[in-house]
């Protein structure tokens, strides 16, 4: 059996890999990359560009294990972000793929408005098996 804590590092090691490809595909540093292993996992990154709706803020990607991932817009105070479309149905699309949507929605063609509900919350180990060639290189931003 293999360590919780090497389990949560292996985890951790291929969300970040596969949130650094994705930021690559869509122009951002690893320093606009962020990611939560907690329950749910998410990732976080900051898009430069605005959204004509609201030209006062900055503009994320957002990704979450439940939903996938879904373009957001920071509010001015310390509330949740606002989220404005989702990618869809596929909860690990290939980075040039959510590229694609972030450029889309960043034009006025936003995504799907209702979030997709594509997993249950908390086993990571299937995430972890499905991130992993991200962290060796085999899987890159195409």
């Amino acid at each position: 059996m293999v360590p919780l804590l090497e389990t949560d590092f292996e985890f951790t090691r291929a969300l970040r890999a596969y949130t650094a490809a994705v930021g690559s595909a869509c122009g951002a540093g690893p320093e606009s990359c962020t990611v939560d292993t907690g329950t749910p996992a998410s990732a976080y990154i900051a898009l430069d560009g605005r959204l004509r709706r609201y030209p006062d803020r900055d503009v994320a990607l957002v990704w979450d294990e439940r939903h996938g991932w879904a373009l957001a817009v920071e509010t001015h105070s310390a509330e949740d972000l606002l989220i404005v479309c989702y990618l869809g149905h596929k909860l690990l699309a290939r980075p040039a793929e959510v590229a694609r949507f972030a450029a889309k929605a960043l034009s006025g063609r936003p995504g799907l408005a209702e979030p997709p509900q594509l997993r249950e919350a908390g086993a990571h180990d299937w995430l972890t098996d499905r991130l992993r060639p991200y962290v060796t290189g085999l899987l890159k931003a195409s």
